[in-house]
């Protein structure tokens, strides 16, 4: 069996794979966990959850698991994952539970786990518990020793006055349409931005447990694209199921990728003496124009590997002030211990507000070089990213396109997909290399 946590917990389709007996092995040894490090007290968790169908059964599983360990419970509901990294630290919890797949389809769910103070779990810990899921030490208090579940109607109140805080002055002068994935964000997002000043209009904001990311949010933004040229909005802002995203849309419909949502930002507190050492953090994924602009800019710019976890690390070991990934990963650790979606619109909207420039004026600072990425489907993703042929290929790619772009191969960190990522001078030479590479990897590791 390999590593059971990925790069954002553990993952996979719901009753199949993660499954109500999984969740309550993590739970039981999460808890465990604790109980070895603090023998002074009952750990106290925080679990939430968005808004899958699947949730229902698989919160259940959790808190069954960390009562049963002797842990009590603060049951938040749903709410966006950076709401239970919130709280987890507000609430002085010892750990955070979160139960989402982020933009992954409706039958995937997953199990995120925040330390005290919000952060996420560093590998070592992960480790842990996944040596207790052993069961051979388990606790099994009775009596008085079992943990109790608390109810908490208030955190999305808390968590809205938190983001809105970090504002330093209203929004009163924008429109805005927001996608909500039919996820955990689909009442909190709409209220911060109302209570923020903004005129609201949301978006696939009805969560039925079945169409959370069903053709919506930051993975899929045609509808909110049209929406806001329908709406003559100023801006669109785009989430994924557990709202730690933003994607945005420019008033002509126009995407505003991560990236440039990342420089907007950059500059906004280098301006305002807020970007510590006049440095971002942004992944290998990130695209060459944004390093580009960094540069022009005088901005330094750090390259971790991909996924948030390896940008919250490097910001928080350098102590430094943004940091996010293409996908709308964006994190601010003066307000926030993970991404946070709807915290980055914001501040977005505020960048507008107070330069009384249109988001595309804004983000035209970034000259995006054409990209194209392929996920492709394979049987075993580690295996098809170091194949030898895999590799040649996109060696000899790499020749061919010398120094006016480059190629990123990497296994997907939560599903059996090898992403295959090309920057060329031109949309048709990287989608025409990155097709020549999908089909060795597809050859390498059929599916069927």
């Amino acid at each position: 069996m390999g590593r059971l946590f990925g790069t954002d917990g553990v993952r996979g389709r719901a009753n199949a794979d993660l499954t109500p007996e999984l969740a309550m092995a993590v739970a039981i040894a999460a808890a465990q966990a604790l109980f070895e490090h603090d023998h002074s007290h009952a750990p106290v968790a925080v679990v939430g959850r968005d808004p899958r169908a699947s949730g229902e059964m698989l919160e259940s599983a959790v808190v069954a698991g960390l009562t049963s360990a002797g842990a009590n419970v603060v049951r938040v509901g749903v709410l966006p994952t950076p709401a239970v990294a919130y709280l987890t630290g507000v609430l002085n919890a010892d750990i955070g539970v979160m139960l989402s797949a982020s933009h992954n389809p409706m039958p995937d769910n997953g199990i995120k786990l925040f330390a005290a103070g919000g952060h996420k779990l560093p590998d070592e810990v992960e480790d842990e518990i996944e040596r207790l899921m052993d069961g051979t030490s388990h606790r099994r208090p009775t009596g008085a020793g079992v943990g109790r579940v608390t109810d908490y109607a208030d955190g999305e109140d808390r968590y809205v006055r938190h983001l809105l805080t970090s504002l330093p002055s209203p929004l009163a002068e924008l429109t805005v349409v927001v996608d909500c994935a039919n996820g955990a964000a689909s009442s909190a997002a709409p209220e911060a931005y109302r209570r923020a000043g903004a005129s609201v209009i949301a978006i696939n904001a009805d969560p039925d447990g079945l169409n959370i990311n069903d053709d919506c949010g930051s993975n899929h933004i045609a509808q909110l694209r049209r929406a806001v040229v329908e709406h003559g909005a100023d801006l669109g802002i785009a989430h994924d199921g557990d709202a730690d995203r933003c994607i945005a849309v420019a008033a002509d419909g126009t995407e505003i990728d991560g990236d440039q949502i990342m420089a907007v930002l950059a500059l906004s507190m280098r301006e305002d003496g807020l970007l510590t050492e006049d440095t971002l953090v942004a992944t290998v994924m990130s695209n060459l124009g944004l390093k580009l602009a960094m540069a022009e800019a005088g901005i330094r710019l750090l390259e971790t590997k991909v996924g948030d976890r390896y940008v919250l690390e490097e910001l928080r070991a350098k102590g430094l002030a943004l940091g996010g990934e293409q996908s709308g990963h964006i994190v601010m650790p003066a307000f926030a211990t993970t991404g946070d979606g709807v915290l980055t619109a914001l501040h977005l909207m505020g960048r507008m507000e107070r330069t009384g420039k249109s988001l595309k004026e804004l983000a035209a600072v970034v000259h995006r070089l054409p990209q194209v990425m392929i996920n492709v489907p394979v049987l075993d993703r580690a295996a098809a990213a170091r194949s030898p042929q895999v590799l040649d290929a996109a060696k000899q790619v790499e020749g061919e396109l010398g120094g006016t772009g480059r190629v990123l191969l990497r296994p997907s960190g939560t599903e059996q997909l090898v992403r295959v990522m090309v920057e060329a001078g031109t949309q048709e030479i990287a989608k025409e290399a990155a097709e020549r590479i999908a089909h060795i990897v597809r050859m390498v590791s059929p599916t069927q």
